[in-house]
């Protein structure tokens, strides 16, 4: 069954984090070969955790460790969807399953004001990481005008959940959000009858 791929993804996310002592940098790069195997294959996420809305971009929780550890999440993107300019407070690993997504990364300066400081666009297959450490502010897009795009983005812990904050533009300065997410259910990962 497809969808084996993304219980096979949260083990690994599990048993990699049974290691607490193990830094960021050892996390963001085994968990980016657990994403890419989980991006490697367009066959495995359930419809009804891929349909666009016409308003607003779509955030579906598909797996929260029960230790709330870490989360894997579909974000779906109609035409011309983007994010406001946020951060994440946690690391987080980005690959575009369907589509194209792009991102325009910020930094703060001293005095508070936001700095672009560089664009990205992936397609499908591709990664990117971002954490306090190594850059954490960005505002994300639909790189596709005229279709929707999916990624799929795993945060080291449940992300709906996670006090953080979107920035004005014009001054930098912070309102706290918290993003929750789009959908009250999860796919099923655990029922392995179909399987036997």
């Amino acid at each position: 069954m497809p969808i084996a791929r993304l219980r096979d993804c949260a083990q690994g996310f599990t048993r990699l984090l049974s290691d607490e002592t193990l830094p960021e940098a050892s996390i963001l790069h085994h968990g980016r070969a657990l994403l890419s195997a989980l991006i490697a294959h367009d066959d495995w996420l359930p419809e009804s955790f891929a349909r666009p809305d016409p308003q607003r971009y779509r955030q579906y929780l598909l797996h929260c460790d029960a230790l709330e550890r870490f989360s894997i999440v579909s974000f779906v993107w109609g035409p011309g969807q983007r994010t406001p300019i946020h951060d994440h407070t946690v690391w987080g690993l980005v690959g575009v399953l369907r589509g194209e997504e792009g991102a325009i990364g910020y930094r703060q300066t001293a005095s508070g004001a936001l700095e672009a400081v560089g664009e990205s666009r992936l397609k499908p297959g591709d990664i990117e990481a971002v954490s306090p450490r190594i850059g954490d502010i960005h505002a994300v897009f639909n790189g596709l005008t005229d279709r929707p795009s999916i990624s799929i983005h795993v945060y080291g812990g449940n992300i709906g959940a996670i006090r953080r904050s979107v920035f004005e533009s014009t001054n930098g300065r912070p309102a706290p959000f918290v993003s929750g997410y789009s959908s009250l259910d999860l796919p099923n990962l655990w029922d392995r009858s179909l399987e036997a």
